[in-house]
């Protein structure tokens, strides 16, 4: 074997040993990058979790303000809700009042003057609750709605529409829309139509 030769097999030797050397270093440079790399990937997916769930959270809490400004409201709306109904049986006692004295005219000047007090009084009477918001119901004539009317008694009227109310007993009330207490109705009853024989 010659210098050459020698020489030349030295230097293939060396090649080969810093190809074996740069390939063991690629390899490691690999593993060190997949493995930064998946960390990566989960220190995003962490940060994903954490940005969802600031979103719900913040997403709940509005929620919940506009909960409590909605029963807030409500609560200023419908404060007056069991006073109004314990004012209610006086309306009614004053306009009995004025029902009884109806058709008594010729008994006299004192009977004419009581009726008048009635009438003013509970005309101030309502027009206080209509301050705050209390509506009467007197739904003769209209039609029958169940949400505001709770009916007494149907009676045949062939003059009114079927279903609408004819006379009103105890008149409703509402509270800013809301049915304080519903008003007590007779509605007219359908005419009964001619019976069909079913055997024919």
């Amino acid at each position: 074997m010659s210098a050459d030769d020698k020489r030349n097999e030295q230097v293939e030797e060396a090649a080969a040993n810093a190809e074996q050397q740069a390939a063991e270093q690629e390899g490691s440079e690999a593993q060190v990058d997949a493995g930064e790399g998946s960390e990566l990937d989960a220190l995003k997916a962490q940060l994903q979790e954490y940005q969802d769930q600031a979103l719900r959270a913040q997403a709940e809490m509005q929620n919940v303000r506009r909960r409590a400004e909605l029963d807030v409201e409500k609560a200023h709306k419908f404060a007056l809700e069991k006073f109004v109904k314990e004012l209610l049986p006086v309306a009614d006692s004053l306009e009995k009042a004025v029902e009884s004295t109806e058709g008594n005219e010729e008994s006299g000047e004192l009977v004419a003057s009581m009726r008048q007090g009635v009438e003013m009084t509970l005309s101030l009477f309502l027009g206080s609750l209509k301050k705050f918001n209390v509506e009467q119901l007197n739904p003769v004539g209209e039609p029958f709605d169940p949400q505001q009317h709770e009916a007494m008694s149907m009676v045949p009227a062939p003059d009114a529409e079927p279903n609408s109310v004819v006379a009103v007993v105890q008149k409703g009330y509402l509270l800013n829309g809301r049915v304080v207490r519903p008003a007590m109705v007779v509605v007219a009853k359908a005419e009964s139509a001619p019976k069909i024989d079913e055997q024919a």
